[in-house]
């Protein structure tokens, strides 16, 4: 598939125009699990049965054709698209089982843990010790706090690896692009490695269309996507 030709066609004004219309039709209800979709930047379009391809992507019967679309929430469209390098079902989770779910920004590895955790679980996310120690937006990240916060994850590290406590299962959430640096994780842990798999282009669409603290900071964060993608090593 051709990225850029998709992407181009998903920033026109036509598409804009299309997607608009079948929002306020069918009304912002995932047509797959029913849920009511209550955040904009959660509401995808999904082409089904004919897939959108670079082959028929001017063709307007298959790409503006309300017969050939459904209202579909950020979970369903990721697993419309297989695009979880896990099972698109619940897993098995172990007790104290420990999970690294990782993969480039706007890859969809918090929605992941969130479909896969259960109550009692702990979760390890840089972005959340930043929020929850500053009370700044989501994502904003003040330098100066920097080396608390890698304390704070530190202290949650040793005591998952030790199994202290009486928590079910936990999950670390990261980008860990670096092959040596989260074999280590892992292998430290004793934790099972869980790929969020995205290509770069996709990012980039979904980080168009976030309405939070990225989308005001753009620039940025299609710096780390890109940085991710040139550091990655498999």
């Amino acid at each position: 598939m051709n990225y850029s030709t998709i992407k181009q066609f998903y920033r026109g004004l036509e598409w804009q125009l299309f997607r608009q219309q079948i929002i306020f039709e069918r009304k912002p209800k995932c047509e797959y699990c029913g849920k009511v979709i209550t955040e904009s930047r959660h509401i995808q379009i999904h082409h089904t049965p004919v897939e959108l391809t670079e082959e028929n992507v001017n063709d307007v019967t298959i790409s503006l054709n309300p017969d050939n679309v459904k209202i579909a929430c950020h979970d369903c469209h990721n697993k419309q698209h297989k695009r979880f390098s896990g099972p698109t079902a619940k897993r098995h989770v172990k007790q104290k089982g420990v999970y690294i779910v990782y993969g480039p920004p706007m890859s969809g590895k918090t929605t992941y843990v969130k479909d896969n955790m259960q109550p009692g679980d702990i979760v390890v996310d840089m972005d959340r010790l930043y929020h929850a120690v500053s009370l700044q937006p989501l994502y904003d990240k003040p330098d100066s706090l920097k080396y608390i916060i890698f304390g704070l994850r530190n202290t949650l590290l040793d005591n998952i690896k030790t199994r202290y406590s009486n928590w079910n299962s936990a999950w670390i959430i990261g980008g860990y692009a670096d092959k040596y640096a989260r074999d280590k994780l892992a292998s430290d842990l004793g934790a099972e490695l869980v790929y969020i798999e995205a290509d770069k282009e996709d990012c980039l669409y979904r980080l168009s269309y976030c309405n939070d603290y990225r989308q005001e900071h753009k620039e940025e964060w299609i710096e780390y996507i890109v940085k991710w993608f040139e550091s990655y090593t498999e």
